[in-house]
């Protein structure tokens, strides 16, 4: 269960410094590595769907539940919000009316290229960005109807839209992607914001509101000669849709309330106790993607409760507090 412990400076740097080691390797006793910072600027052509990978493999976050893939010279995007404008909702001021915006100016010097993009779910903090991505790149869009239907109303062709439900395992050659059916996390009053799904193309949306859950997926990656890695980008589950995934690396998104009961040991033993655990979706997604990430103070003590639950059910899993643009390899 979630409890409210601070969670220090120091201590939090001490988990950064520890999880960054454990991401260059898995085994108990691997070397650890460096991690390697982003390019501040990305100018290499959009790599073409299908093409080969030469290369190793690193996973970058971009916050809240987004990551970069790249597999050598071939890329995926997981939930990419990177315009993360202020709709008012950590200063206790939240507005469902605020405008939909894409910061071009954000986006484009990180984005040089998407063959695959995977939606979690279709609220604003995950889906933004994706039809202005998906048409800078060409990447196909994978997600949920609703994901395809807002897909169509924002002038994607329906060619690069892929509706998927769970229990797909998609194959791309040096990788595969398999799609779990999963649940949207619960407010404290056991709801969420923007029920509902879209069975048709809607108008345009105009504002944060118009882009509903539409239901919630999961993902799990496996690399061809790499690892498995499990993707989240809320925090509910049902255990039984993960029976047998067994990853290598959960990105575990941290719980905003204690409405799902038992949430990280259910998760836990459902994912058959993982060897890394990278918690995602705590920092506060509406300041600018720079390092170290602002976190509200009470996101730090569930990010703390998480990290101490995780630990607790799953001492032999090595806990990675991720930073913003850093080349993980597994």
């Amino acid at each position: 269960m979630l409890d409210n412990h601070p969670y220090g400076r120091r201590r939090f740097l001490r988990d950064a410094a520890v999880g960054t080691a454990a991401a260059a390797g898995l085994g108990a006793g691997a070397p650890a590595a460096p991690a390697q910072a982003a390019p501040a600027a990305a100018t290499a052509p959009v790599a073409a769907a299908g093409t080969r990978r030469s290369g190793a493999v690193s996973f970058r976050w971009w916050g809240t539940s987004g990551w970069r893939i790249d597999l050598g010279d071939r890329s995926v995007l997981v939930d990419p919000y990177l315009s993360r404008y202020d709709t008012g909702l950590f200063r206790g001021a939240f507005n469902a009316d605020t405008p939909l915006t894409v910061h071009t100016d954000v986006i484009d010097p990180l984005v040089d290229r998407a063959e695959t993009i995977l939606v979690t779910h279709t609220h604003w903090d995950h889906f933004n960005d994706v039809p202005y991505l998906a048409g800078r790149t060409g990447a196909r869009v994978i997600g949920t109807l609703t994901a395809y239907h807002l897909g169509l109303a924002y002038g994607l062709p329906a060619g690069r839209l892929a509706p998927v439900k769970g229990g797909e395992v998609l194959d791309f050659g040096d990788y595969t992607v398999e799609v779990v059916s999963s649940l949207h996390s619960r407010n404290a009053a056991w709801s969420m914001a923007f029920p509902g799904v879209r069975v048709s193309p809607p108008p345009k949306p105009e504002k944060i509101s118009d882009l509903p859950e539409g239901d919630t997926l999961a993902y799990q990656i496996r690399v061809a000669g790499g690892p498995s890695v499990f993707f989240m980008g809320a925090s509910d589950l049902n255990e039984r849709n993960l029976a047998g995934l067994a990853p290598d690396v959960a990105m575990v998104a941290s719980a905003a309330t204690t409405a799902t009961a038992d949430y990280v040991p259910r998760l836990m033993a459902a994912l058959d106790f993982p060897k890394v655990v990278v918690p995602v979706h705590w920092d506060n997604f509406e300041t600018p993607l720079t390092n170290p990430p602002t976190v509200a103070e009470s996101d730090r003590k569930r990010l703390d409760a998480l990290i101490a639950e995780v630990r607790r059910v799953s001492p032999r899993s090595r806990v990675l507090v991720p930073e913003y643009h850093t080349a993980y390899r597994f």
